[in-house]
This record gives C-alpha cells, sequence and structure tokens, in this order.
C-alpha cells in the first residue's frame, strides 16, 4: 500500500499517509529486475550469434545486453537516495512532505488560498499504451500570500511554477487521486477545488 489512513475516532491521530518511498523503491526493483533479465538473455543471444557465425546479430544483441543489464548497476548506484523514507502527510494542521534525508516541509492549511489535485492521462496510440497507460499526478498548492509563502518556505522553491502555485509531483499514481481527494475534502473543504483533469499527452515520463 502507498497510502493510508491513521487514527480518526477513537484514535489519537487523524491523517493519510501516502508512502512515496516504498511505493518508488517497490517500483525500481521490479524495472530493475525485468531489465537484468532482458540484459542477460540479451547477452546469451550475443554469445550464440557471434559462436554461429553471425556477426552483426551478435553485435546487436550485445549492445543491447550491456545497456539493459546496466540498468540494474544504475538501480544499485542511486538506490539510497531512491529508496530513502518519503511521506506526503494530510492531516488537520495541514500538509507536510516527511523526508528526513532530504528536503522536508511543512504548510498549515490556512496559508493557502486553494488546493486541488491535478492528472494528465496518456494518450492511447498504441496496445501497449492501451495496458500501461500512465496518469501523472500533483498535488497542488496555492499560496495566499506569495511574497510571505516564498520567505516562509524557501526549501519548497524548486516545487514553484510560474503561475504561482507549488506543484508536488507524485509520479504515474492514478490509484492517489481518490486518496487525495477525499483527504482534501474531509481536511480542507473551504479550500479544495477538487480534481482537475489536464488533458491528454502521448509520452509520459
Amino acid at each position: 500500500m502507498t497510502a493510508g489512513r491513521t487514527g480518526g475516532e477513537g484514535g489519537d491521530v487523524d491523517q493519510v499517509v501516502v508512502d512515496i518511498g516504498t511505493r518508488d523503491s517497490r517500483r525500481v526493483v521490479v524495472g530493475g529486475v525485468v531489465a537484468l533479465f532482458f540484459g542477460l538473455s540479451g547477452l546469451a543471444g550475443a554469445v550464440i550469434a557471434f559462436r554461429d557465425g553471425e556477426p552483426v546479430g551478435g553485435s546487436v544483441a550485445l549492445v543491447i545486453g550491456l545497456v539493459l543489464t546496466a540498468i540494474p548497476v544504475l538501480v544499485l548506484v542511486s538506490w539510497k537516495k531512491v529508496s530513502r523514507p518519503r511521506l506526503l502527510v494530510l492531516e488537520v494542521p495541514g500538509v507536510r512532505w516527511d523526508d528526513p534525508q532530504g528536503t522536508p516541509w511543512a504548510v498549515p492549511w490556512h496559508e493557502l488560498s486553494a488546493v486541488s489535485v491535478s492528472r494528465t492521462r496518456e494518450r492511447v496510440t498504441s496496445l501497449a499504451t492501451l495496458l500501461l497507460r500512465k496518469t501523472m499526478v500533483r498535488l497542488d498548492l496555492f499560496p495566499a500570500d506569495p511574497n510571505a509563502f516564498r520567505a516562509r518556505h524557501p526549501g519548497m522553491a524548486h516545487l514553484a511554477r510560474p503561475d504561482g502555485r507549488y506543484r508536488v509531483p507524485l509520479g504515474d499514481a492514478a490509484r492517489l487521486v481518490p486518496v487525495l481527494d477525499r483527504a482534501a475534502t474531509r481536511y480542507a473543504p473551504r479550500l479544495y477545488r477538487g480534481v482537475q483533469d489536464e488533458g491528454f499527452t502521448v509520452g509520459l515520463t
């Protein structure tokens, strides 16, 4: 699970927690394993092709195999950064990014004029995009006083957009839309603008 709710009636804490670190770690591991499998298959194919006197096919398979087997190496090199604990928490006082090894921040609801959840969906152009369609999700925070907000939250500068909003990217996370929608409705009903569809695009990354 990448999201959960703790507390509530009879509990000490009332909050919705989105576990970004665990989700990203799981995806990276799965991607690394798949790449390793196909990479080793490519290298094995290269050996067979060279042995059978097919240097062109062997060279192509060798390049593909080396590229794919390099991905797990990159995963290992960047594992500490990718797997670090990161939580997005929505609660009664406000919204916060819990990132002990990165740049944590916390914003009380009264500093905002609006909150919304935005999503951009991948346009279906092939069977692959139909089966593995991506939906990029963000939590958008709109400061009530942009200048004061900027001064109080310098650690959020990387989230600032030209239109004044602060956009928290959550990646390919369609399943988080209803979670965030319910949380924002519960904790910031007067600020919440709902889910904003920003259309379709090709080749989401």
